[in-house]
């Protein structure tokens, strides 16, 4: 039995949600090689150590420099300070070249949205930055002052979701005309009447969204994490993603039946579904009320599984 989520955490970088359920689904084998991808604060990767032996090997991944401050002290594991989109090349400078089970916990971490400076929060007034890895150029302040109107409409529209999307683009491109949008309430204010009232917490976090995701490539960068993982699979090797909206969750939903992200079946000779993965779940699996009344952003979270055919 799983010991108590807290102890699984150095610090209250993040509190891991549905973490039993994530750890049965690996179905850990004491003597496999697993890969947590979102390592964030170490809840995962510790529950994960817990039921490997002394054979058992454990990679975790994180593009953020700030989980570092993390690392597990453990002989069997080795933190790899990468985005998730280089897991092959990056596996094999420890010539691993096939894993038993990955497991993927998207979005951001609770650390980053209570960060002020790091911006992923509408709570606060921060420089608009939603990087995940600190290092690179593009920030979403770039993206608000320097794109053109019809990129800033695309990405309302595509990663927000937004029916109002030309109109937001519209009002960022006039306002900065005169002056430049420098914080989140900055540009909250920007399209402060473009809001319904009484959803202007959800109209924010849907333009926050598609900012983070366009900064990071998150989307692109999911899929090249998907292909992989599968070819690193050994056969009946778990893949467990968690993912927080309906951009992510399609892709994998997609990707899980029919091994590409566009819900084209492919068959073979056959007639038989081409993909290199078993479905687990029918339907994703959510928190449970009282998870979801402890930890809110356990709300939005969805959980597939698929085993490696």
């Amino acid at each position: 039995m799983l010991k108590q989520q807290k102890n699984y955490l150095k610090t209250e970088y993040h509190n891991p949600v549905m973490l039993r359920e994530c750890i049965d689904a690996l179905n850990i084998n004491p003597k496999g090689c697993y890969i947590d991808v979102t390592f964030g604060g170490g809840g995962h990767s510790n529950a994960i150590l817990e039921q490997l032996g002394q054979e058992g090997r454990l990679y975790g991944f994180d593009q953020d420099k700030d989980t570092k401050q993390n690392i597990i002290d453990d002989k069997r594991f080795v933190f790899i300070n990468s985005n998730f989109s280089s897991l092959k090349d990056n596996l094999r400078l420890y010539r691993e070249f096939s894993v038993d089970g990955i497991i993927a916990d998207l979005g951001v971490s609770s650390f980053q949205i209570d960060t002020p400076q790091r911006g992923f929060s509408t709570r606060f007034d921060a420089p608009l930055d939603l990087r995940m890895n600190n290092n690179q150029i593009l920030n979403a302040s770039n993206i608000i002052n320097q794109y053109d109107e019809k990129d800033l409409r695309r990405i309302f529209k595509d990663y927000g979701e937004l029916h109002n999307a030309y109109q937001i683009a519209k009002k960022i491109v006039e306002h900065r005309a005169v002056t430049s949008i420098n914080t989140t309430f900055e540009l909250k204010e920007t399209i402060s009447n473009l809001a319904i009232k009484g959803e202007e917490n959800k109209f924010y976090a849907m333009v926050f969204q598609a900012l983070r995701i366009e900064v990071n490539d998150e989307l692109e960068s999911l899929k090249k994490m998907l292909i992989q993982s599968a070819e690193l699979l050994n056969r009946k090797g778990r893949l467990v993603v968690m993912s927080y909206h309906s951009l992510e969750d399609r892709l994998v939903k997609n990707f899980f039946k029919y091994g590409n992200f566009e819900a084209k079946p492919e068959k073979d000779f056959y007639g038989n579904m081409i993909s290199p993965l078993e479905i687990l779940t029918k339907k994703p699996i959510m928190a449970t009320n009282e998870e979801q009344e402890r930890n809110p952003r356990s709300r939005s979270a969805k959980l597939r599984i698929a085993q490696k055919k």
